[in-house]
């Protein structure tokens, strides 16, 4: 059975820009915040590192009874038993990933513009994430969606949506009111100091 999933602060992790001494420190401080979500996204990890890795992040968020989300890699998701997997545009298809996963798993899907959108959400996502909604350094190559094609996914599609890409405590505050699901950060919270501190008051200025 899938779980219920509060999209509200999706925490996006980054190795490279994190300030913690390890990747289970920032997750738990960033959960101890208000994370709702976290997804483990590491491109530079060998599978075995990012097998491991997973296997780690799954038992601090299993134990804070935090949805774990992974990035790209379905065996990974399935390896650890991640409650499920998100996917880009050139991955694997939606299709493919839920015949590996099943249909007990989570699958996302990103997202830039509303014929994406509904691509994804005919084929069966389980949510979205759309953008990148501002230019932002963890992807420097993203395509940038407007606040209009953002507004159209919206009003023509029903599954929960949370934005990405330059997500900030400047920014955050932008989408009150658009009646997505939530936001998703990266470097806004595990780049600073205080993970938890930073979590907490992204979440008060989108909330």
């Amino acid at each position: 059975m899938k779980p219920d999933i509060d999209y509200t602060l999706y925490l996006v992790t980054d190795r490279e820009l994190m300030t913690a001494d390890c990747i289970e420190d920032c997750v738990e401080q960033a959960i101890s915040g208000g994370v709702t979500v976290v997804q483990l996204r590491e491109k530079t990890l060998s599978s075995r590192e990012f097998y491991h890795t997973a296997m780690r992040l799954r038992e601090i968020t299993a134990l804070l009874k935090v949805p774990l989300i992974i990035n790209d890699r379905a065996d990974i998701a399935l390896a650890v038993d991640a409650d499920g997997v998100h996917i880009g545009q050139t991955d694997l298809p939606h299709d493919a990933v839920r015949r590996i996963v099943g249909q007990d798993k989570i699958v996302g899907v990103s997202v830039s513009n509303f014929t994406e959108a509904l691509a994804a959400f005919e084929s069966g996502a389980d949510y979205l994430g759309v953008g990148a909604m501002f230019a932002t350094g963890t992807k420097a190559d993203a395509n940038l969606t407007s606040m209009d094609e953002l507004r159209r996914i919206r009003g023509n599609i029903n599954i929960p949506i949370v934005v990405i890409g330059g997500i900030n405590k400047e920014t955050a505050p932008l989408f009150r009111g658009t009646n997505i699901d939530g936001i998703a950060a990266v470097s806004a919270v595990v780049a600073q100091n205080d993970a938890a501190g930073a979590a907490r008051e992204l979440k008060s200025l989108f909330k």
